[in-house]
């Protein structure tokens, strides 16, 4: 993707928020993706400023509100919808979809059904609640997922990112644990066949004349594995951008995320992970919302590969949103 001739220019006295932190498990990386938008905004020339999602929030809207939000947030606090619909009562114009999208998007057995039916490829799956784990009996229930699905089986908290919770199983007897550290995170444990091949991220983005895909990061963890510690941890995870694809599966894995985007009724930015087997397709995981924006994060990757400026992307998404939603 080249810079667009038509890009917003944001008007000189246009006032942003960057909402980061929150309560959940990824505030901290929040905080890191906060700082790296406030900083591209200002880059860009805009009046930008950081807050936090907290008991100040609301007073500080109606008192002085901002022309538009940037949603830096992680976890339920940025991706579930709820922050989001109360941006909605208040009246103030945010980046990215609206309350009812992200809700579906955040759900991920919700957000696998949705694309399986619009014939989006994803790996079969259960969604099993804690409660219904221990009523039916943890020893049947988990030789029924094996039996159904297959070894091996990927486990991880049904809401949730930054891979908490997360576990990759090979063997039958290691089923119960990852159950049982998934349950930690949430009270559903999504278990999903798992599929070999390239781990890669597809940031989607509309500048103003529909949905397009950056090119694809592939991520190669050295462990195998892309959990929290990988993405976070320098030296743990590298990254090729662009993947390492040919061009016709490279333009498949592309449209497929377009596909995801426009299937879960997002707008503005998402990022799809996705799985490319080995016979060069791809099988979409999780659709991200709110995509993180750390030094070490996907979608500022592959902004930079796509020969953008990310100050200038999300100037434009800012000007947008505060022009066409307010």
């Amino acid at each position: 993707m080249s810079p667009r001739p038509d890009a917003v220019t944001p008007p000189a006295d246009l006032r942003v928020l960057v909402l980061a932190g929150g309560l959940s498990y990824e505030r901290d990386v929040s905080l890191k993706s906060g700082r790296r938008v406030l900083d591209a905004l200002r880059s860009a020339g805009l009046d930008a400023e950081q807050r936090d999602a907290d008991v100040a929030l609301l007073p500080a809207l109606r008192a002085d509100p901002p022309d538009a939000v940037v949603i830096a947030l992680h976890g339920a606090t940025g991706e579930d919808g709820s922050l989001r619909g109360v941006l909605d009562l208040c009246g103030v114009p945010y980046v990215g979809c609206d309350a009812r999208a992200a809700r579906l998007a955040w759900d991920k057995p919700s957000a696998k059904a949705v694309l399986r039916e619009a014939g989006i490829p994803t790996p079969d799956w259960v969604a099993l609640p804690h409660d219904r784990f221990s009523e039916l009996g943890a020893v049947a229930v988990l030789e029924r997922i094996v039996e159904r699905l297959g070894l091996p089986l990927m486990v991880k908290p049904a809401q949730g990112g930054s891979g908490l919770g997360a576990a990759v199983v090979r063997e039958a007897n290691e089923l119960s644990a990852a159950m049982v550290g998934c349950f930690a995170y949430d009270s559903t444990a999504l278990v999903e066949r798992y599929v070999a091949g390239m781990d890669v991220a597809v940031s989607v983005v509309d500048q103003g004349t529909g949905p397009e895909s950056l090119p694809a990061v592939e991520i190669v963890p050295r462990n195998g594995v892309y959990d929290y510690a990988a993405r976070y941890t320098a030296g743990l995870t590298t990254w090729h951008a662009p993947a390492r694809l040919t061009p016709d599966v490279a333009k498949e894995v592309a449209a497929t995320a377009v596909a995801a985007h426009q299937a879960l009724g997002l707008r503005d930015l998402s990022r799809v992970d996705m799985i490319v087997d080995t016979d060069g397709r791809p099988h979409v995981l999780e659709v991200n919302v709110s995509p993180g924006m750390t030094e070490t994060s996907l979608l500022p990757l592959a902004v930079q590969a796509a020969g953008l400026d990310l100050g200038s992307l999300l100037a434009t998404l800012v000007t947008r949103a505060a022009g066409v939603r307010s």
